[in-house]
């Protein structure tokens, strides 16, 4: 995860640079022999105006969300619908579609549940059951945009919602299979909770109407709680383009 953000970062900075060079005119050849200004042709690449803020933007990303409690890694899509209310406020609602494999170990169950493994398991024994899991997400709310550079805005915005959830238990031996028969028969078990958390990211501004963004969310929640012990933490992921349209907000 570290390393997977440094990437991230030292690429937000080195784009920035580059943005920022553009911004200016200035250009390099081969020979590092200054070359005059070019004038900017009347294309969609043109300089962003100033003062234009789109009153909508549209987010479509791959997303990745890591439960590191559950040794979980679950991937996607992530939708963002924004509607800019001033220069400064957003709303927006949310939505997101993952999933993933992992195993349940004893560890990460509730007292109860160790309690009846402890007696039906020779001790020593190592049990993992894995398992599918599919995970949605809906989230609305605020969002704070801070516009001080002209090629690059940044966001933060409290993360609120929704989580549903969805695993499959694969038992993979006689043990595990009879263990699961008593604790969940079906071997599919779902759950919705509420989560909560805090996110943000930056926007690099190609052009008028496009951008990149860069978005992660810090949500907590517990799932199953008649099955795990404790609440989990949550890491969300997306980058991709922002597309914005309507007339200028002021």
């Amino acid at each position: 995860m570290s390393a997977l953000l440094k990437q991230g970062m030292a690429f937000v900075i080195a784009l920035l640079a580059g943005l920022e060079l553009t911004a200016n005119g200035q250009t390099v050849d081969a020979d590092l022999v200054p070359t005059p200004p070019v004038q900017a042709s009347n294309s969609s690449a043109a300089p962003i105006p100033e003062n234009y803020i789109s009153r909508y933007e549209i987010f479509a990303a791959p997303s990745y969300l890591t439960t590191p409690k559950l040794n979980l890694v679950q991937r996607g899509f992530n939708a963002d619908f924004v509607i800019n209310v001033k220069r400064w406020l957003s709303v927006g609602v949310d939505y997101s579609n993952l999933s993933g494999n992992s195993d349940v170990v004893p560890q990460e169950l509730t007292p109860t549940l160790q309690q009846l493994l402890a007696s039906s398991v020779p001790p020593g024994t190592l049990i993992a059951v894995p398992y599918r899991s599919a995970a949605q997400t809906f989230g609305a709310g605020p969002q704070f945009n801070f516009r001080r550079l002209r090629r690059a805005s940044f966001f933060v915005r409290p993360a609120g919602g929704g989580l549903h959830e969805t695993i499959t238990l694969n038992p993979d031996n006689p043990l595990t299979s009879a263990l699961v028969a008593q604790i969940v028969p079906s071997r599919k078990k779902s759950d919705l909770t509420l989560f909560y958390g805090v996110g943000g990211g930056v926007d690099l501004n190609m052009s008028k109407h496009v951008g990149v963004r860069f978005a992660a969310d810090f949500v907590h929640y517990k799932l199953f709680s008649d099955l795990l012990a404790t609440g989990q933490n949550g890491v969300r992921l997306s980058v991709a383009p922002i597309f914005r349209f309507g007339g200028s907000v002021k």
